[in-house]
Parts: C-alpha cells; structure tokens; sequence
C-alpha cells in the first residue's frame, strides 16, 4: 500500500510516500481502506521527533484521524462489517492507504455526515468535548474560554459549548475573528499582540456576563496560563490540551490556591486503550447525533491528495487555514 512514512525527523521534506507492508488486523481489530485522513498538530510534532507513536513500528507513519471503509474483520469481531462506513482515532498510521483499529474505537459514521468529511470529527470532536464537558464540567448558561478558536479544536469547541447551551468565548488572530463568530461564538477577541484579558472582560460585560469565565481550554500554553488563572472563576476550571508556545510557563500559584482552580492536563493518545475506548464509546453515544440532527458540522479549510502531505503541514504551520486540512487518500 502507499503511505508517508518518515524519513527522518525535521521539517516537512522528511515526509516521503513510500509503498509499505499493508498491516493485519488481529483478533478484535478492523482493517479500514482510508478514503480520507485528518491532519493535525500532533502529527507536526511526530514529524519533528517530539511526540512518537507510542506503538512503534517498523516505518513510522504519522496520522491520528482516518475516515474510510471497513475493508477486513478480525476473528472476535462483532457489530461490524465489510463495506460499513466508519471514522476514529488511532496512535498512528492514518497517512496511508489501509490502518488497523480495535473495533471498540471505531465510530460510525453517522447519518448526515458524509465520508468525505468525516476524518474531520474524530480527533477535534473528541478532544473539544472531552475538555469542555467531560473534564471541565460545562454545562448549560456556563461560560467557557477556548484559545485558537479558529482551529480544529477550536471550530469544535464553539459549535459544542452552543450544542449544550453555553456560552463561548474565544481568542483567536485578528484575520480569525469573523470567522469564529459566524460559527456561533458569543464573544471573540485578538489574542496577540492585544492585551485579550482586558478585552475579555470589556466584552463580558457588554454582554452582561460574568466577571469570569468557567472553564478554560487551552492548546497554546506558554504566557497564557498565567493569563487563563486570571479569567477563570473561583472553583472553576483549565483545561490544557496543548502547549503551542512552549511548555514552560511563569505563573501566578497564588491564583490557583486563591481561587482553589482545577488545572488539568490531557492527552487523547496517550491513554491506556480502555479509556480511549471508554471515550469513544461515550462520544458516540452524546455526541454523533448531534451531527445526524445538524448542530455539529466539521468545518474544512482545505484538501490535499496523499502525495502533498508536506504541503498539508506547511500551511498549518503558517497557521493559515481556519478548522481542518484534510489528506484525500483514495
């Protein structure tokens, strides 16, 4: 089969599409035929050397997100079969033209949402969710704070908070701004060089909103988490999904025992394998309707075939795209 494997770590010209083994599923796996396969922030950071797939293998093949067909069962399989449309997340592999999945993973896909677009949803949906609501407690007339709120994430994590009825606020690049309100944010402010905590709280207030926000979610780290301390509320809580601006940070302590805050730190990958699939299994149950009932869309920037997969990572380093590059495979 063809996949991008890693020639080397560095910039995107150590991605090459090379014809590699094709895998085999065991026991409880599914073997998928990729149509489509999201491109992510981690998948930069693999290619770098600086988040490996934790299950090694022989060539290292970057790509969480896959959207496809299931192509093979394995023997325990159950409640699936060939031909069925199906999307998820994995550790690895997804640049390529075939990717194996323990079948309790695997996410249908759901009426409503095409397959062309449905390696969009997996890795954005699930980590936006899982922040928000599973990990951050929001809930409905709540209000939350979502940093690059024009990015995948980001894009999830507005139609989300408006899904269940909270409220949303985001910082994003001042050529973003429109953007993220036309998806459904209450409030967006520039992030940098503008002084946001200022803005934020100008902007709550014409809205007659809280001095400050409930829950946090925050994939840039660096200066920010001082920042985020100052804006949330007493008891309430931090997300940390990513550290885009580095992982050391200078902070107020005093805020986080004054206001007694929760700051969390997660990762989707590297979880042991039951609690990724008690994630998924939840997600599917809460989330995908929502996706057949038309209050979640994945929002696509651009398309690129396999072959121009370091293109793929060029752009999202510019940080010029608003929601997801995709990698039509097939």
């Amino acid at each position: 089969m063809r996949a991008v494997v890693l020639t080397g770590y560095g910039g995107p010209e150590v991605m090459d599409v090379a014809d590699v083994a094709a895998p085999v599923p065991g026991p409880d796996e599914l073997l998928v035929d990729v149509h489509h396969a999201g491109v992510n922030r981690a998948d930069l950071l693999q290619r770098m050397g600086r988040y490996p797939n934790p299950e090694r293998s022989a060539q290292e093949i970057p790509g969480l997100e896959y959207a496809g067909t299931v192509a093979a069962l394995g023997e325990r399989v159950s409640g699936w079969r060939e031909g069925d449309p199906v999307m998820g997340i994995v550790t690895g592999g997804c640049y390529a033209e075939q990717v194996v999945t323990h079948e309790r993973l695997a996410l249908p896909v759901p009426p409503g949402l095409d397959l062309a677009d449905a390696a969009a949803v997996p890795e954005v949906f699930i980590t936006a969710w899982d922040a928000l609501v599973v990990l951050g407690g929001l809930s409905s007339g709540r209000w939350a704070l979502v940093h690059a709120g024009a990015s995948g994430v980001g894009t999830a994590a507005i139609q989300i908070a408006g899904a269940i009825g909270a409220r949303v606020a985001v910082t994003c690049s001042a050529g973003k701004v429109d953007a993220c309100r036309a998806l459904g944010a209450d409030l967006a402010v520039e992030r940098s060089p503008a002084d946001w905590v200022a803005a934020l709280r100008d902007g709550l207030a014409a809205l007659a909103g809280p001095d400050d926000v409930d829950v946090v979610l925050d994939v840039v780290g660096g200066e920010e988490a001082d920042r985020n301390l100052a804006v949330v509320r007493p008891k309430g809580c931090v997300v940390q999904v990513g550290l885009l601006a580095g992982p050391a940070a200078t902070v107020n302590v005093g805020q986080l025992l004054a206001k007694r805050v929760r700051w969390v730190g997660t990762v989707l990958r590297g979880r042991p394998i039951e609690e990724r699939i008690a994630t998924c299994r939840r997600f599917a149950e809460e989330v995908l309707p929502l996706f057949t009932a038309g209050r979640l869309h994945p929002v696509i920037d651009r398309r690129f075939p396999l072959a121009a997969a370091a293109e793929a990572h060029r752009v999202m380093e510019a940080n010029a795209n608003i929601g997801k590059l995709l990698l039509d495979v097939t």
